[in-house]
């Protein structure tokens, strides 16, 4: 049975509306995306490190050259360290490559360094005995331990030139000593002063601080000191011995300040 209805206006029922166009099933061809090249972190890097010490303690530095599967140089460190032991600056010098490693998200290393001492405490077949060597040795192996692939092999030192380079620079930078164009790298020596004293004519200024008794003046005539006994002074981490001893390369000495 059909019912007719009144009509009705519901034209104010609708509100104004806007088209919103759709895209389409079938774009139309774009350009290509651009990916950038993602470096493969799974891949092995090595790393030539070396340490020196300028004195055993002295004036120290380490140097290492890092680079891919291909031989591409990825990173050159050089860092100044202070007055340090050899020792110190070989194990800073693998410290070094390990922190840039997982700084920059590569979990496989190779490390080469012609401190056999180091090489093989790192391996296990040394123990480490040295106090100040053991926190540096176990903040080594921490670090180690957050790679997924490491390995350290040792090499005689003309093998590891770059490295050697790097930390002689680092300790060049630290002793103030600029090189001429063209002047190699100097070969880091047992002791750095002279063997003979090259002390000026007056002590450098002490800032206000008085000198001890008994420490003789340059200008004035030379006490003998006692016995296994010579005196002297310090300036640009050189000591300067007073009166005309001098010291023969090579040997250790005890400073003892006055």
């Amino acid at each position: 049975m059909w019912v007719e209805l009144p009509y009705v206006t519901i034209d104010r029922f609708f509100e104004p509306f806007t088209l919103v166009s759709m895209s389409s099933l079938f774009p139309e061809p774009s350009e290509p995306r651009v990916v950038e090249p993602r470096k493969n972190t799974a891949s092995w890097i090595s790393a030539h490190c070396d340490g020196g010490a300028r004195g055993n303690p002295g004036p120290s530095g380490y140097g290492a050259l890092i680079q891919d599967e291909a031989g591409l140089v990825l990173a050159e460190l050089s860092e100044f360290l202070g007055i340090r032991t050899n020792n110190y600056a070989e194990y800073s010098g693998l410290l070094g490559c390990l922190q840039w490693a997982l700084d920059n998200g590569y979990k496989n290393l190779r490390v080469v360094s012609d401190s056999e001492l180091m090489v093989k405490q790192i391996q296990g077949k040394y123990k480490v005995n040295s106090p100040d060597l053991r926190p540096l040795w176990e903040e080594a192996r921490r670090r180690i331990a957050q790679l997924d692939g490491f390995q350290i092999s040792h090499a005689l030192r003309h093998k590891n030139k770059d490295a050697d380079r790097l930390a002689n620079e680092a300790m060049d930078r630290g002793m103030k000593r600029p090189r001429a164009a063209g002047e190699t790298a100097p070969t880091p020596r047992a002791t750095p002063y002279p063997s003979k004293s090259t002390a000026p004519s007056q002590p450098p200024s002490l800032g206000g601080v008085h000198e001890s008794p008994g420490l003789a003046s340059p200008a004035s005539a030379p006490q003998k000191p006692p016995a296994g006994m010579l005196r002297g002074f310090t300036r640009d981490g050189v000591v300067h011995l007073l009166g005309s001893a001098s010291l023969p390369d090579g040997i250790f000495v005890k400073i003892v300040p006055e």
